[in-house]
């Protein structure tokens, strides 16, 4: 069996290209209009489930830039103005913005609403906290839009009515979706249903649908690409006869390059876990992001059927 011993380097160099200063690729709007509610979000997926239920009554805007994970992501000034200016912030919450005691010194009069409030929470591997990323199934949609609708609700209640019929609508959208979802991973093999990505995010996609994930680490802010990470995962791949293996559109492909090269498995595709697809991307719409990862997950794990 192969094994990677010598890739500190690989890691260190990698890392430190992640450092760089983003304080103009931000998304979202610039700021208000003056009409109706001005709502931030954390990150883009949030930004997008808000939109969907806000409509016309408002503007939302996101802090952390497509492309990036919102993990560790470093505020800049014009993220403090946004959130300043703010009716209110949206975050994820279950530990994924590190950053926010950051925000919230630099705007104490903002208030802060965690729209995963609900969710049953899944453990990171071998800790006692959350993982966040249980937007990765759409079954906790859900939460997240009732939260919104709620929230959005009370800061405009002559909106009330039109915020629960956008939310209804989107939520039939999102139930169509997950029926998609479990037709078509139905398709795949038992012994084939396993996902794995560089971060290990899909936990809740998996306990909804069927699957086993795993990654080469658990999250993006924990330690990155080491030997000993990259070589268990090389034995889980082998191990288990995995078809196919996945990178991720805020992820650097290089760590995942390596495993699948001394694994002797395919890439076979990119997904999006924390940040939607750009404007006119397979992925633009938090409904289009989940379609096209479950798309990419049946295509690549259903390889060896087809062979």
């Amino acid at each position: 069996m192969k094994k990677i011993f010598v890739l500190f380097g690989l890691s260190l160099f990698l890392l430190s290209a992640c450092g760089s200063n983003n304080e103009e690729a931000k998304g979202g709007n610039e700021g208000n209009n003056g009409e109706g509610l001005y709502v931030t979000a954390s990150f883009s997926v949030l930004a997008d489930m808000t939109e969907a239920v806000l409509g016309e009554r408002g503007e939302v805007d996101y802090i952390v830039p497509i492309g990036e994970e919102p993990h560790e992501y470093e505020p800049v000034p014009s993220d403090f103005r946004k959130v300043n200016e703010s009716d209110v912030f949206y975050t994820n919450g279950l530990n994924l913005e590190e950053w926010l005691e950051r925000i919230m010194d630099n705007a104490a009069d903002t208030e802060i609403i965690e729209i995963s409030e609900g969710v049953e929470p899944i453990p990171l591997e071998g800790e006692d906290v959350p993982d966040p990323h249980a937007w990765l199934s759409p079954k906790n949609a859900e939460y997240y839009i009732d939260n919104i609708t709620a929230d959005l609700s009370e800061r405009d209640p002559e909106g009330a009515d039109i915020f629960e019929e956008n939310a209804e609508n989107y939520k039939q959208e999102i139930e169509e979706l997950s029926a998609e979802i479990e037709e078509g991973t139905a398709e795949i093999d038992e012994d084939q249903r396993m996902i794995i990505v560089s971060e290990n995010a899909f936990k809740y996609f998996a306990e909804d649908y069927g699957f086993d994930s795993d990654g080469i680490w658990e999250m993006n802010s924990h330690e990155e690409g080491t030997s000993g990470q990259i070589n268990r995962i090389i034995d889980v791949i082998q191990e288990r006869e995995v078809p196919a293996v996945f990178v991720e559109s805020t992820v650097d492909p290089r760590y995942m390059e390596t495993v699948a090269d001394n694994s002797g498995v395919e890439i076979a595709g990119e997904v999006y876990t924390d940040a939607i697809g750009e404007e006119g991307s397979e992925a633009a719409s938090y409904i289009d992001m989940m379609r096209h990862n479950a798309e990419t997950f049946i295509e690549g794990l259903s390889r060896n059927e087809a062979e």
